[in-house]
Protein backbone atom coordinates (compact mmCIF):
# COMPACT_ATOMS: atom_id res chain seq x y z
CA UNK A 1 0.00 0.00 0.00
CA UNK A 2 1.52 2.82 -0.99
CA UNK A 3 1.18 6.96 0.58
CA UNK A 4 0.53 8.06 -2.48
CA UNK A 5 -2.10 5.67 -3.27
CA UNK A 6 -6.04 5.96 -2.84
CA UNK A 7 -5.88 3.34 -0.93
CA UNK A 8 -3.79 4.56 1.59
CA UNK A 9 -5.99 8.08 1.31
CA UNK A 10 -9.20 5.70 2.51
CA UNK A 11 -7.03 3.50 4.84
CA UNK A 12 -5.53 6.07 7.20
CA UNK A 13 -8.31 8.49 7.92
CA UNK A 14 -10.31 4.86 8.60
CA UNK A 15 -7.62 3.59 11.28
CA UNK A 16 -7.81 7.27 12.63
CA UNK A 17 -11.30 6.82 13.34
CA UNK A 18 -11.45 3.47 15.10
CA UNK A 19 -8.33 4.36 16.85
CA UNK A 20 -10.08 7.18 18.78
CA UNK A 21 -13.20 5.16 18.83
CA UNK A 22 -12.22 2.09 20.78
CA UNK A 23 -11.09 2.03 24.45
CA UNK A 24 -7.53 2.94 25.10
CA UNK A 25 -6.48 -0.39 26.26
CA UNK A 26 -7.68 -1.97 23.11
CA UNK A 27 -5.89 0.57 20.86
CA UNK A 28 -2.63 -1.31 20.23
CA UNK A 29 -4.23 -4.26 19.15
CA UNK A 30 -5.85 -1.96 16.21
CA UNK A 31 -3.07 -0.66 15.40
CA UNK A 32 -1.25 -3.80 15.75
CA UNK A 33 -3.82 -5.53 12.72
CA UNK A 34 -3.94 -2.31 11.18
CA UNK A 35 -0.01 -2.61 10.61
CA UNK A 36 0.07 -6.11 9.72
CA UNK A 37 -2.72 -5.26 7.36
CA UNK A 38 -0.53 -2.45 5.87
CA UNK A 39 2.63 -4.88 5.55
CA UNK A 40 0.82 -8.06 3.94
CA UNK A 41 -0.93 -5.59 1.15
CA UNK A 42 2.46 -6.16 -0.54
CA UNK A 43 2.97 -9.72 0.30
CA UNK A 44 1.11 -11.58 2.74
CA UNK A 45 3.79 -14.46 3.44
CA UNK A 46 6.04 -12.09 4.47
CA UNK A 47 4.50 -10.97 7.67
CA UNK A 48 6.25 -14.29 8.99
CA UNK A 49 9.33 -12.87 8.80
CA UNK A 50 8.82 -9.35 10.43
CA UNK A 51 6.77 -11.69 13.04
CA UNK A 52 10.09 -13.93 13.34
CA UNK A 53 12.31 -10.89 13.68
CA UNK A 54 9.57 -9.65 16.61
CA UNK A 55 9.47 -12.78 18.44
CA UNK A 56 13.49 -13.40 18.44
CA UNK A 57 13.97 -9.89 19.60
CA UNK A 58 11.42 -9.36 22.18
CA UNK A 59 12.65 -13.03 23.89
CA UNK A 60 16.14 -11.59 23.54
CA UNK A 61 15.02 -8.71 25.77
CA UNK A 62 13.28 -10.71 28.06
CA UNK A 63 15.88 -13.33 28.56
CA UNK A 64 18.52 -10.38 29.20
CA UNK A 65 16.12 -9.09 31.34
CA UNK A 66 16.15 -12.47 33.32
CA UNK A 67 19.80 -12.35 33.49
CA UNK A 68 19.88 -9.07 35.31
CA UNK A 69 17.59 -9.91 38.01
CA UNK A 70 18.92 -13.21 38.48
CA UNK A 71 20.97 -14.20 41.94
CA UNK A 72 22.76 -17.50 40.73
CA UNK A 73 24.31 -16.55 37.03
CA UNK A 74 27.56 -15.44 38.19
CA UNK A 75 29.32 -14.01 34.68
CA UNK A 76 26.22 -12.37 33.34
CA UNK A 77 28.20 -10.37 30.60
CA UNK A 78 28.94 -13.69 29.04
CA UNK A 79 25.24 -15.02 29.04
CA UNK A 80 24.28 -11.53 27.60
CA UNK A 81 26.78 -11.43 24.92
CA UNK A 82 25.53 -14.90 23.57
CA UNK A 83 22.02 -13.57 23.81
CA UNK A 84 22.65 -10.46 21.83
CA UNK A 85 24.65 -12.73 19.21
CA UNK A 86 21.92 -15.01 18.93
CA UNK A 87 19.54 -12.36 17.71
CA UNK A 88 21.81 -10.46 15.57
CA UNK A 89 22.48 -13.55 14.24
CA UNK A 90 19.61 -14.68 13.31
CA UNK A 91 17.84 -11.47 11.79
CA UNK A 92 21.06 -10.77 9.68
CA UNK A 93 21.25 -13.90 8.28
CA UNK A 94 17.19 -13.63 7.30
CA UNK A 95 18.28 -10.34 5.99
CA UNK A 96 21.86 -11.52 4.29
CA UNK A 97 19.72 -14.43 2.60
CA UNK A 98 17.18 -12.27 1.16
CA UNK A 99 18.70 -9.12 0.12
CA UNK A 100 22.66 -10.66 -0.81
CA UNK A 101 22.11 -13.66 -1.06
CA UNK A 102 22.19 -13.93 -5.18
CA UNK A 103 24.84 -10.88 -4.83
CA UNK A 104 27.25 -13.11 -2.83
CA UNK A 105 26.47 -16.21 -5.88
CA UNK A 106 26.93 -13.49 -8.22
CA UNK A 107 30.91 -12.21 -7.29
CA UNK A 108 31.84 -16.21 -6.36
CA UNK A 109 30.39 -16.98 -10.22
CA UNK A 110 32.52 -14.10 -11.00
CA UNK A 111 35.80 -15.42 -9.43
CA UNK A 112 35.10 -18.93 -10.25
CA UNK A 113 35.14 -18.60 -14.11
CA UNK A 114 37.83 -16.34 -14.34
CA UNK A 115 40.25 -18.83 -12.48
CA UNK A 116 38.30 -21.96 -14.36
CA UNK A 117 37.84 -23.48 -10.96
CA UNK A 118 34.02 -24.48 -11.29
CA UNK A 119 30.97 -24.38 -13.32
CA UNK A 120 29.52 -21.73 -10.59
CA UNK A 121 26.30 -21.49 -8.33
CA UNK A 122 22.68 -21.01 -9.35
CA UNK A 123 20.86 -18.36 -8.36
CA UNK A 124 17.85 -18.50 -6.58
CA UNK A 125 14.51 -16.73 -7.05
CA UNK A 126 13.87 -13.92 -4.20
CA UNK A 127 11.41 -11.20 -3.87
CA UNK A 128 13.20 -8.72 -1.56
CA UNK A 129 10.44 -7.87 1.35
CA UNK A 130 9.55 -4.50 1.42
CA UNK A 131 11.07 -2.26 4.33
CA UNK A 132 12.98 -5.92 5.04
CA UNK A 133 16.36 -3.41 5.89
CA UNK A 134 14.37 -0.78 8.45
CA UNK A 135 12.32 -3.27 10.68
CA UNK A 136 15.30 -5.46 11.12
CA UNK A 137 17.50 -2.32 12.35
CA UNK A 138 14.81 -1.12 14.70
CA UNK A 139 14.35 -5.07 16.06
CA UNK A 140 17.97 -5.12 16.88
CA UNK A 141 18.25 -1.70 18.02
CA UNK A 142 15.91 -2.79 20.87
CA UNK A 143 18.11 -5.59 21.49
CA UNK A 144 21.07 -3.56 21.79
CA UNK A 145 19.19 -1.11 23.64
CA UNK A 146 17.92 -3.88 26.61
CA UNK A 147 21.67 -4.92 26.47
CA UNK A 148 23.27 -1.62 27.24
CA UNK A 149 20.00 -0.75 29.99
CA UNK A 150 19.03 2.13 27.69
CA UNK A 151 15.40 1.02 27.79
CA UNK A 152 13.58 -1.09 30.03
CA UNK A 153 12.15 -4.78 28.84
CA UNK A 154 9.25 -4.75 27.07
CA UNK A 155 6.62 -7.68 28.46
CA UNK A 156 3.63 -6.68 26.69
CA UNK A 157 4.08 -9.03 23.36
CA UNK A 158 1.50 -6.69 21.43
CA UNK A 159 3.13 -3.89 22.54
CA UNK A 160 6.85 -4.82 21.16
CA UNK A 161 5.07 -6.24 17.97
CA UNK A 162 3.29 -3.00 17.31
CA UNK A 163 6.78 -0.90 17.80
CA UNK A 164 8.47 -3.20 14.74
CA UNK A 165 5.92 -3.22 12.84
CA UNK A 166 3.77 0.66 13.35
CA UNK A 167 2.77 1.22 10.00
CA UNK A 168 3.59 4.75 9.19
CA UNK A 169 7.24 3.95 9.36
CA UNK A 170 7.06 0.54 8.99
CA UNK A 171 8.78 0.31 5.41
CA UNK A 172 11.19 3.37 4.97
CA UNK A 173 11.64 4.39 8.52
CA UNK A 174 12.21 6.66 9.93
CA UNK A 175 13.98 4.07 12.11
CA UNK A 176 12.93 4.56 15.47
CA UNK A 177 14.35 3.72 18.58
CA UNK A 178 12.54 1.93 21.94
CA UNK A 179 13.33 4.59 24.37
CA UNK A 180 11.40 6.94 21.86
CA UNK A 181 8.28 5.30 20.03
CA UNK A 182 7.76 2.05 22.74
CA UNK A 183 6.63 4.34 25.55
CA UNK A 184 4.41 6.30 23.24
CA UNK A 185 2.20 3.25 22.31
CA UNK A 186 1.22 3.23 26.32
CA UNK A 187 0.09 6.86 26.35
CA UNK A 188 -3.91 7.70 25.87
CA UNK A 189 -3.65 9.70 23.08
CA UNK A 190 -7.12 12.23 22.93
CA UNK A 191 -7.65 13.60 19.51
CA UNK A 192 -6.11 16.71 18.87
CA UNK A 193 -7.28 19.46 16.32
CA UNK A 194 -3.96 20.96 16.53
CA UNK A 195 -2.35 17.47 15.64
CA UNK A 196 -4.40 16.62 13.17
CA UNK A 197 -3.63 20.09 11.10
CA UNK A 198 -0.34 19.80 11.83
CA UNK A 199 -0.46 16.00 10.76
CA UNK A 200 -2.38 16.70 7.67
CA UNK A 201 -0.12 19.65 6.36
CA UNK A 202 3.26 17.12 6.76
CA UNK A 203 1.24 15.05 4.80
CA UNK A 204 0.44 17.43 1.71
CA UNK A 205 3.99 18.39 2.17
CA UNK A 206 5.38 15.43 1.42
CA UNK A 207 2.79 14.24 -1.32
CA UNK A 208 3.61 17.32 -3.05
CA UNK A 209 7.62 16.81 -3.04
CA UNK A 210 6.74 13.35 -4.12
CA UNK A 211 4.04 13.61 -6.75
CA UNK A 212 4.40 17.31 -8.17
CA UNK A 213 8.37 17.33 -7.72
CA UNK A 214 10.05 13.35 -7.31
CA UNK A 215 7.76 12.08 -9.98
CA UNK A 216 8.09 14.51 -12.05
CA UNK A 217 12.15 14.42 -12.11
CA UNK A 218 12.40 11.28 -12.42
CA UNK A 219 10.54 10.70 -15.74
CA UNK A 220 14.35 12.29 -17.37
CA UNK A 221 16.58 10.43 -14.69
CA UNK A 222 15.02 7.14 -15.63
CA UNK A 223 15.14 7.80 -19.50
CA UNK A 224 18.83 9.22 -19.50
CA UNK A 225 20.20 6.56 -16.83
CA UNK A 226 18.31 3.97 -18.18
CA UNK A 227 20.38 3.97 -21.56
CA UNK A 228 23.38 6.47 -20.64
CA UNK A 229 26.31 5.75 -23.25
CA UNK A 230 23.27 7.47 -25.84
CA UNK A 231 24.34 10.83 -23.99
CA UNK A 232 27.00 12.71 -23.06
CA UNK A 233 27.94 16.46 -21.62
CA UNK A 234 24.90 18.51 -20.72
CA UNK A 235 22.50 15.97 -20.38
CA UNK A 236 24.42 13.66 -18.44
CA UNK A 237 24.65 16.49 -15.63
CA UNK A 238 20.96 17.52 -15.78
CA UNK A 239 20.16 13.85 -15.31
CA UNK A 240 22.33 13.54 -12.19
CA UNK A 241 21.30 17.07 -10.67
CA UNK A 242 17.42 16.04 -10.92
CA UNK A 243 18.57 12.47 -9.29
CA UNK A 244 20.17 14.62 -6.61
CA UNK A 245 16.77 16.08 -5.68
CA UNK A 246 14.57 13.40 -6.53
CA UNK A 247 15.81 11.52 -4.35
CA UNK A 248 16.00 14.08 -1.45
CA UNK A 249 12.33 14.84 -2.52
CA UNK A 250 11.12 10.89 -2.66
CA UNK A 251 12.91 9.77 0.18
CA UNK A 252 12.10 13.21 2.73
CA UNK A 253 8.22 13.13 1.29
CA UNK A 254 8.02 9.21 2.21
CA UNK A 255 9.23 10.82 5.93
CA UNK A 256 6.86 13.57 6.16
CA UNK A 257 3.85 11.97 5.56
CA UNK A 258 5.24 8.79 7.68
CA UNK A 259 5.91 11.68 10.24
CA UNK A 260 2.31 13.02 9.53
CA UNK A 261 0.30 10.06 9.71
CA UNK A 262 1.65 8.94 13.11
CA UNK A 263 1.27 12.86 14.66
CA UNK A 264 -2.65 12.58 13.45
CA UNK A 265 -3.08 9.89 16.27
CA UNK A 266 -0.59 11.43 18.71
CA UNK A 267 2.43 9.84 17.79
CA UNK A 268 5.99 11.73 17.98
CA UNK A 269 8.65 10.35 15.03
CA UNK A 270 11.98 11.61 14.92
CA UNK A 271 13.11 14.11 12.60
CA UNK A 272 14.42 12.14 9.29
CA UNK A 273 16.02 15.17 7.18
CA UNK A 274 17.03 18.60 7.86
CA UNK A 275 17.59 20.65 5.37
CA UNK A 276 20.43 18.11 4.06
CA UNK A 277 22.24 20.02 0.76
CA UNK A 278 23.36 22.75 2.74
CA UNK A 279 25.36 21.18 4.65
CA UNK A 280 28.71 22.63 4.40
CA UNK A 281 30.86 19.76 5.03
CA UNK A 282 30.09 16.15 4.62
CA UNK A 283 29.87 15.36 8.48
CA UNK A 284 27.49 17.47 8.21
CA UNK A 285 25.51 16.47 5.12
CA UNK A 286 24.93 12.98 7.42
CA UNK A 287 23.80 14.82 10.40
CA UNK A 288 20.82 16.41 7.97
CA UNK A 289 20.33 13.26 5.63
CA UNK A 290 18.22 10.52 6.66
CA UNK A 291 19.19 11.14 10.58
CA UNK A 292 17.67 7.76 12.00
CA UNK A 293 20.14 5.74 9.84
CA UNK A 294 23.00 7.85 10.39
CA UNK A 295 22.50 7.91 14.18
CA UNK A 296 21.29 4.04 14.24
CA UNK A 297 24.89 3.36 12.26
CA UNK A 298 26.53 5.90 14.84
CA UNK A 299 25.27 3.99 18.22
CA UNK A 300 25.15 0.47 17.21
CA UNK A 301 28.40 0.23 15.00
CA UNK A 302 30.64 3.18 15.00
CA UNK A 303 30.88 3.36 18.94
CA UNK A 304 30.93 -0.35 19.38
CA UNK A 305 34.32 -0.07 17.23
CA UNK A 306 35.30 2.46 19.40
CA UNK A 307 34.49 5.31 18.13
CA UNK A 308 36.43 8.43 18.85
CA UNK A 309 38.06 6.43 22.18
CA UNK A 310 40.86 4.98 20.03
CA UNK A 311 43.86 6.10 18.21
CA UNK A 312 43.50 8.59 15.34
CA UNK A 313 44.51 6.17 12.71
CA UNK A 314 41.72 3.02 13.86
CA UNK A 315 39.03 6.88 14.10
CA UNK A 316 39.69 6.55 10.77
CA UNK A 317 39.18 2.84 9.85
CA UNK A 318 35.94 2.78 11.80
CA UNK A 319 34.89 5.81 9.65
CA UNK A 320 35.39 4.22 6.53
CA UNK A 321 33.79 0.54 7.97
CA UNK A 322 30.46 2.60 8.79
CA UNK A 323 29.96 3.89 5.29
CA UNK A 324 31.53 1.05 3.39
CA UNK A 325 28.59 -0.79 5.66
CA UNK A 326 26.07 1.50 4.89
CA UNK A 327 26.58 1.42 1.26
CA UNK A 328 25.99 -2.21 1.19
CA UNK A 329 23.06 -1.99 3.56
CA UNK A 330 21.48 0.13 0.89
CA UNK A 331 21.49 -2.83 -1.90
CA UNK A 332 23.30 -5.73 -2.94
CA UNK A 333 25.75 -3.78 -5.44
CA UNK A 334 28.95 -2.71 -6.13
CA UNK A 335 27.40 0.75 -6.78
CA UNK A 336 26.21 1.10 -3.33
CA UNK A 337 29.04 -0.38 -1.43
CA UNK A 338 31.24 2.51 -3.80
CA UNK A 339 29.11 5.59 -3.14
CA UNK A 340 29.10 4.40 0.96
CA UNK A 341 32.79 3.96 0.42
CA UNK A 342 33.22 7.56 -1.15
CA UNK A 343 31.90 9.12 1.84
CA UNK A 344 33.47 7.27 4.07
CA UNK A 345 36.83 8.63 2.05
CA UNK A 346 35.22 12.32 2.16
CA UNK A 347 34.76 12.23 5.83
CA UNK A 348 38.27 10.93 6.19
CA UNK A 349 39.81 13.39 3.88
CA UNK A 350 37.84 16.26 6.26
CA UNK A 351 39.34 15.22 8.98
CA UNK A 352 42.79 14.69 7.37
CA UNK A 353 42.78 18.81 6.49
CA UNK A 354 40.98 20.06 9.33
CA UNK A 355 44.07 21.43 10.64
CA UNK A 356 45.18 22.70 7.30
CA UNK A 357 41.84 24.55 6.85
CA UNK A 358 42.50 25.96 10.22
CA UNK A 359 46.13 27.32 9.66
CA UNK A 360 44.94 28.73 6.23
CA UNK A 361 42.10 30.39 7.73
CA UNK A 362 44.13 31.86 10.96
CA UNK A 363 47.18 32.75 8.25
CA UNK A 364 44.80 34.63 6.15
CA UNK A 365 42.29 35.69 8.18
CA UNK A 366 39.53 34.61 6.64
CA UNK A 367 35.73 35.44 8.12
CA UNK A 368 34.12 31.66 8.52
CA UNK A 369 30.54 33.62 9.26
CA UNK A 370 30.40 35.26 6.21
CA UNK A 371 27.75 34.38 3.01
CA UNK A 372 30.24 33.84 0.96
CA UNK A 373 32.82 31.67 2.92
CA UNK A 374 29.64 29.48 3.72
CA UNK A 375 28.35 29.26 0.07
CA UNK A 376 31.64 28.26 -0.78
CA UNK A 377 31.44 24.80 1.21
CA UNK A 378 28.12 23.96 0.28
CA UNK A 379 28.97 24.39 -3.43
CA UNK A 380 31.68 22.11 -2.77
CA UNK A 381 29.95 19.64 -0.66
CA UNK A 382 27.05 19.42 -2.98
CA UNK A 383 29.11 18.50 -5.57
CA UNK A 384 30.77 16.09 -3.88
CA UNK A 385 27.56 14.41 -2.91
CA UNK A 386 26.16 15.56 -6.48
CA UNK A 387 29.11 13.25 -8.14
CA UNK A 388 28.88 10.10 -5.63
CA UNK A 389 24.92 10.07 -6.37
CA UNK A 390 26.31 8.79 -9.53
CA UNK A 391 26.67 5.24 -8.51
CA UNK A 392 23.46 5.06 -6.58
CA UNK A 393 21.64 5.61 -9.12
CA UNK A 394 22.98 4.44 -12.52
CA UNK A 395 22.08 0.46 -13.20
CA UNK A 396 25.62 -0.97 -13.86
CA UNK A 397 29.06 0.16 -12.38
CA UNK A 398 30.03 0.30 -16.04
CA UNK A 399 27.09 3.24 -16.81
CA UNK A 400 28.22 5.18 -13.53
CA UNK A 401 31.84 5.36 -15.07
CA UNK A 402 30.67 6.15 -18.39
CA UNK A 403 28.13 9.29 -16.71
CA UNK A 404 31.18 10.51 -14.48
CA UNK A 405 34.05 10.40 -17.95
CA UNK A 406 31.61 12.02 -20.33
CA UNK A 407 29.10 14.21 -17.84
CA UNK A 408 31.68 17.19 -18.20
CA UNK A 409 32.06 16.79 -22.18
CA UNK A 410 31.48 20.15 -24.19
CA UNK A 411 28.38 19.80 -26.13
CA UNK A 412 25.44 21.98 -26.81
CA UNK A 413 22.75 22.45 -24.20
CA UNK A 414 19.95 21.17 -25.65
CA UNK A 415 17.93 18.35 -23.99
CA UNK A 416 16.50 15.87 -26.70
CA UNK A 417 14.81 12.79 -25.90
CA UNK A 418 14.01 13.37 -21.57
CA UNK A 419 10.67 12.03 -21.68
CA UNK A 420 9.06 15.39 -20.35
CA UNK A 421 7.11 17.59 -22.51
CA UNK A 422 8.60 21.47 -22.94
CA UNK A 423 6.43 22.72 -20.34
CA UNK A 424 7.08 20.12 -17.66
CA UNK A 425 10.98 20.20 -18.38
CA UNK A 426 11.08 24.09 -17.64
CA UNK A 427 8.65 23.70 -14.61
CA UNK A 428 10.95 20.95 -13.34
CA UNK A 429 13.25 23.38 -12.94
CA UNK A 430 11.68 26.00 -11.11
CA UNK A 431 10.08 23.33 -8.80
CA UNK A 432 13.76 23.03 -8.20
CA UNK A 433 14.39 26.78 -7.47
CA UNK A 434 10.95 26.72 -5.42
CA UNK A 435 12.79 24.15 -2.67
CA UNK A 436 15.86 25.77 -2.42
CA UNK A 437 14.15 29.34 -1.49
CA UNK A 438 12.17 27.72 0.30
CA UNK A 439 14.77 25.76 2.55
CA UNK A 440 16.85 29.20 2.47
CA UNK A 441 13.58 31.11 3.88
CA UNK A 442 13.27 28.06 6.48
CA UNK A 443 16.99 28.23 7.44
CA UNK A 444 15.57 31.54 9.09
CA UNK A 445 11.90 30.93 10.20
CA UNK A 446 10.27 28.03 10.65
CA UNK A 447 7.02 28.31 7.82
CA UNK A 448 5.14 25.18 9.26
CA UNK A 449 4.78 26.74 13.18
CA UNK A 450 4.34 30.16 11.04
CA UNK A 451 1.46 29.16 9.07
CA UNK A 452 0.31 27.12 12.20
CA UNK A 453 -0.09 30.70 14.55
CA UNK A 454 -2.25 32.18 12.29
CA UNK A 455 -5.92 32.13 12.29
CA UNK A 456 -8.30 29.10 10.72
CA UNK A 457 -8.89 30.86 7.37
CA UNK A 458 -4.74 31.46 6.15
CA UNK A 459 -4.77 27.63 7.68
CA UNK A 460 -7.30 26.45 5.54
CA UNK A 461 -6.11 28.52 2.36
CA UNK A 462 -2.64 26.85 2.66
CA UNK A 463 -4.07 23.51 2.86
CA UNK A 464 -6.44 23.88 0.19
CA UNK A 465 -3.83 25.49 -2.09
CA UNK A 466 -1.54 22.50 -1.70
CA UNK A 467 -4.27 19.76 -2.31
CA UNK A 468 -5.20 21.77 -5.67
CA UNK A 469 -1.58 22.16 -6.38
CA UNK A 470 -0.85 18.33 -5.95
CA UNK A 471 -4.29 17.51 -7.95
CA UNK A 472 -3.68 20.03 -11.39
CA UNK A 473 0.15 20.09 -10.76
CA UNK A 474 1.20 16.39 -9.91
CA UNK A 475 2.54 14.11 -12.53
CA UNK A 476 0.49 11.08 -12.82
CA UNK A 477 1.83 8.16 -14.41
CA UNK A 478 -0.75 5.06 -14.89
CA UNK A 479 0.09 3.31 -11.60
CA UNK A 480 1.45 5.35 -8.39
CA UNK A 481 4.96 4.62 -8.76
CA UNK A 482 6.55 3.53 -5.52
CA UNK A 483 9.25 5.35 -2.98
CA UNK A 484 13.07 5.08 -3.69
CA UNK A 485 13.56 3.32 -0.79
CA UNK A 486 11.03 1.22 -0.87
CA UNK A 487 13.87 -1.46 -2.44
CA UNK A 488 16.44 -1.00 0.58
Amino acid sequence: MLFNSLQFLLFLPLVTLVYFALPSKYRWLWLLLSSYYFYMCWSPKYAILIFTSTIITYLSGIIIDKINKSATIINKKKYKNWCVAFSFSINLLILVYFKYFNFFIENINLITSRYNLSQGFSFVEILLPVGISFYTFQALSYTMDVYRGDTKTEYHFGRYALFVSFFPQLVAGPIERSSHLLSQFKTKHKFSYNNLWTGGFLILRGLFKKVVIADRLAVLVNTIYSDPTTYEGFPLIVATIFFTFQIYCDFSAYSDIAIGSAKIMGFDLMQNFNKPYFAQNITEFWRKWHISLSTWFRDYLYIPLGGNRVSYLKRLRNIFIVFTVSGLWHGASWNFIIWGALHGIGLIFEQLLRPIKQIINSSFNIKTNTYGYKLFYIIITFSFVNLAWVFFRANTLTDAIYVLQNMFTINSFELLETGLSDFDLSLSFYLIIFLLTIQVIERKINLTKLIFKENIIPRWITLVSLVLIIIFWGYYPVEPTQFIYFQF
